[in-house]
């Protein structure tokens, strides 16, 4: 621990051993301001910012278009992304007058959160099925609110819990930092654009 109290990011792209997980459906917990410094000091604040940068400096220096490997689960990770991609497809927007969000969106939204425990399942293992509701939330918490009809940089902090989570639970290793970057997360801002 730091000497200010705050826990040392970690190297969250270590896997952590299969007993060690107790997996819980995420609930907010972040409600007053008092409640941010509770965050940020705590391990899983030290743990996602750790994660974000190793990644960093597994990318630094590189170009999108330098070669590294693709594990097979970062190819189900895109085909879960071109599933949602696909679905744009098949919802078309709605004629409306406001220049506001689509509601359109909300359709989508529903077969996203009807489906996501089903897409995060074609990339956690089954002897990790425990996770699947656990992840699936981060999943959908990065795509927009269907409510207000808009997206950030919260849901784009979301995605990026969600690949932390893979790789806390060891979907997702070491050496696949090249490509959660410029495979993954690439394909990610790609879809969130279209959407």
């Amino acid at each position: 621990m730091a000497e200010s109290g705050r826990q040392q990011p970690s190297d969250s792209l270590e896997e952590s051993p299969p007993t060690a997980h107790n997996f819980m459906i995420p609930k907010k917990e972040i409600n007053t301001v008092p409640d941010m410094g509770k965050w940020k000091r705590s391990q899983a604040y030290a743990d996602y910012i750790g994660f974000i940068f190793t990644l960093n400096e597994g990318v630094k220096g590189k170009k999108l278009t330098c070669e590294y490997k693709v594990s097979e689960p970062v190819n189900k990770l895109v085909a879960l992304l071109n599933t949602l991609d696909r679905w744009i497809d098949e919802t078309p927007p709605m004629d409306q007058p406001s220049r506001f969000g689509n509601k359109a969106f909300r359709t989508w939204y529903a077969k996203l959160d009807q489906e996501a425990e089903n897409l995060v399942a074609t990339v956690v293992p089954s002897h990790l099925a425990g996770a699947v509701p656990e992840v699936a939330l981060y999943l959908k918490e990065s795509v927009g609110n269907p409510t207000r009809i808009d997206y950030g940089t919260g849901h784009e902090a979301a995605f990026a819990a969600f690949l932390c989570c893979l790789c806390k639970i060891g979907v997702l290793r070491v050496d696949d930092q090249m490509a959660i970057v410029f495979k993954v997360f690439n394909r990610y801002l790609e879809v969130m654009r279209k959407l």
